[in-house]
């Protein structure tokens, strides 16, 4: 029952990851008047490693890592900040949010090819059924939401989003295929504080620092929430979903953050809610289900036991 119990727990994990990336573009929005994309992915993963440098402490877990395993926290941070938060940063510069939104639904795609190929993981009638589904919702959000019906336009930031998903893929696969012996907390701090600081020269060239000054407390609020919950406990929470869930089955939670940027649109910004777009939502939600199919009945099940 506690493999079932850890399983139920991964889950809940990944799904808190994807819920906080999917209303970061709500946050995102609010302080891109006041600074450029990469000033923001600087002080996002500057805030997220203090954050998480403070919990380690006051887990009392020791910083101390074997020399052995820094070239492994070395990759996972140029792959899961550096590589990732540039390409899709530079992207997001040439394409709508239509275009982006479809583009990262191949991200799970990539991952269980790459689990198939590299963690022996099993591509089954009911994952492709599951993806075939997930994706098919992923375009009706996306494109009813911004406003574009579905398009392909190949251009700089086309081919710049398609390397951003099969970066995460690869990051994805790695930190599985890895297992570094160390909690996920610490894993993620590391990377944070690599990624902060390869992505450092960018502020400096832009000089991004000058314009804190002219954020208020509403944008404060926002830059925190990128760089607590956003860079800091979702990329965390995603380790320890990876820790205990297949590759290929944590990257089909990616599916689910259009839903989630779709009700903190409609909560946050007053969006209209568009039939098409909740269709979307219950199909989306319906293809992750499928694809992690047996985690709901084991959550039943201990719910069950729990009973008197």
């Amino acid at each position: 029952m506690s493999h079932y119990k850890s399983k139920v727990t991964a889950s809940l994990y990944a799904l808190i990851s994807i819920s906080f990336w999917g209303v970061s573009f709500v946050s995102t929005k609010a302080v891109l008047e006041k600074l450029d994309p990469f000033s923001i992915i600087v002080l996002r993963f500057g805030i997220g490693a203090l954050f998480l440098l403070l919990l380690l402490v006051i887990k009392r877990i020791r910083l101390f890592v074997s020399i052995t395993y820094l070239p492994h926290l070395i990759i996972l941070g140029i792959l899961g900040v550096f590589v990732h938060q540039i390409l899709q940063a530079t992207a997001l510069l040439t394409i709508n949010a239509s275009s982006a939104g479809w583009l990262i639904s191949l991200s799970p795609i990539f991952t269980v090819i790459l689990s198939i190929l590299f963690l022996n993981e099993k591509m089954t009638i009911t994952k492709a059924t599951g993806m075939v589904l997930a994706i098919t919702g992923v375009l009706l959000v996306t494109s009813t939401r911004s406003g574009h019906s579905f398009q392909f336009s190949i251009n700089i930031g086309f081919f710049l989003m398609i390397l951003s998903t099969l970066n995460w893929a690869v990051y994805s696969v790695i930190f599985k295929s890895l297992r570094i012996p160390y909690s996920p907390l610490l894993v993620t701090f590391y990377m944070s504080l690599i990624g902060l600081v390869l992505t450092t020269p960018f502020i400096m060239r832009s000089k991004g620092w000058e314009s804190l000054s002219l954020l208020d407390h509403t944008e404060w609020a926002h830059l925190l929430f990128l760089g607590v919950f956003v860079s800091g406990i979702a990329y965390w929470y995603w380790g320890k979903a990876l820790k205990v869930l297949e590759a290929s089955k944590v990257s089909m939670f990616l599916y689910l953050e259009p839903v989630s940027t779709l009700i903190a649109a409609v909560l946050l910004l007053q969006e209209k809610v568009l039939f098409i777009s909740v269709a979307g939502g219950i199909i989306i939600i319906i293809g992750v289900i499928i694809v992690n199919g047996q985690l709901v009945p084991q959550l039943f099940s201990l719910f069950k036991n729990k009973r008197p």
